[in-house]
């Protein structure tokens, strides 16, 4: 092949290349990741109104976890469901059932690979009204902030939020529980953080005390009291009435709430110096010496089913609490200055414990809205 046919055969290559790769069809790139995969679902909340009982202070509702019906029951489900555990055998349900005012009934509560806490599961009664914190310690500023530490306690649920919310997303009706609870447009838009807020809101509806006798007698008047409920609720209140001792009870427990929402040294142990608590309690959390050994005073409402008690179960009974607390506890440098011993008998001690049971609230712990959805 001479020259000029090599060159005439390189450039008619060359064109039949150019014309070939124009024919090659488009090359198509991958779709996006689809987005507003809920949209097509309604989003149309329904205010929830929590009940007023006389004479309770108002409940203040977060302002970015407005209560709705919709948020109320995918923290209901949240509140039962095992998936939020590591291995999907436990749930928050697990230590707060409802037959113990959503206490467990146990010293210590046993964790989903078997570990044991070293606190006593507290009961989950009127703790939207909280204010300085939920837990012993009162370590979580916010229901919604409470809500979330469990899954990931060591002990507890021993689980990842990443791995839950990655459930979430793949569960057949969480993607669309959570739109209709607040509004998101796809999927990926599921958080932790909205899991807290929705099992907030159903915690927020736990409203303990119109069931009970105490509702009946002391506030609505439509009952007497027996001599012994009078009696004990009278020494418990302010004593002090002809040969009624004064129990002293009412300072840290008085009504409605029946729980001054505040932190204690109520003088469950003797020690020399407030380093040698062996539980620094709300010390713990405000690195304040003088906090060590101090615990959250719990509601009394429903008193009567959440044995043991004490923020480390140490009491079986409500005879052993007040027992406790007419020896005045033992001596601490910073045990709270309202313990004192109180001289009851036998009989005044039966008193109180009636009128202790006069909380007790059993349509709370029937109530259908609070058992499992599953």
């Amino acid at each position: 092949m001479n020259r000029i046919n090599k060159i005439s055969f390189f450039v008619l290559v060359a064109i039949v290349a150019l014309f070939c790769d124009s024919c090659k069809p488009d090359e198509v790139d991958p779709p996006p990741p689809t987005i507003g995969d809920l949209e097509g679902i309604n989003y149309s909340p329904t205010p929830y109104e929590l009940p007023r009982l006389i004479d309770f202070p108002p409940m203040l509702i977060p302002e970015d976890n407005p209560m709705t019906q919709e948020g109320v029951q995918l923290g209901r489900m949240l509140f039962f469901d095992p998936i939020l555990s590591i291995d999907s055998s436990m749930s928050c349900s697990s230590c707060h059932l409802a037959e113990k005012a959503f206490a467990d009934g146990q010293r210590f509560s046993r964790g989903v690979q078997g570990g044991i806490t070293d606190r006593s599961s507290m009961a989950i009664m009127n703790v939207g009204f909280k204010r300085h914190g939920l837990f012993w310690d009162g370590r979580s500023a916010t229901l919604e902030d409470q809500a979330l530490l469990p899954v990931e306690d060591e002990i507890e649920l021993h689980e990842d939020w990443p791995n839950v919310v990655e459930k979430f997303k793949r569960h057949p009706d969480y993607p669309t529980k959570f739109r209709a609870a607040f509004g998101i447009t796809d999927k990926s838009e599921i958080t932790k953080e909205l899991a807290g807020k929705a099992i907030a809101q159903f915690e927020r509806t736990m409203i303990v005390g119109a069931g009970s006798r105490y509702y009946e007698i002391f506030v609505l008047n439509e009952d007497l009291p027996s001599d012994e409920e009078q009696n004990g609720f009278l020494m418990f209140t302010d004593g002090a009435r002809g040969s009624l001792p004064d129990a002293q009870c009412f300072h840290c427990h008085a009504a409605p709430l029946f729980t001054d929402r505040d932190f204690r040294n109520n003088g469950l142990d003797s020690v020399a110096d407030v380093a040698d608590f062996k539980d620094y309690g709300r010390g713990r959390v405000t690195n304040f010496a003088n906090d060590n050994g101090k615990f959250a005073a719990p509601t009394l409402w429903n008193i009567e089913l959440t044995a043991p008690y004490m923020h480390d179960g140490r009491f079986q009974t409500l005879e052993e609490v007040i027992d406790h607390y007419a020896s005045g506890g033992h001596w601490s440098p910073n045990r709270d200055p309202l313990m004192d011993s109180i001289s009851l008998d036998a009989e005044q001690k039966a008193e109180l414990v009636s009128f202790l049971k006069t909380l007790t609230d059993t349509s709370f712990i029937n109530n259908p809205d609070f058992q499992s959805p599953f």
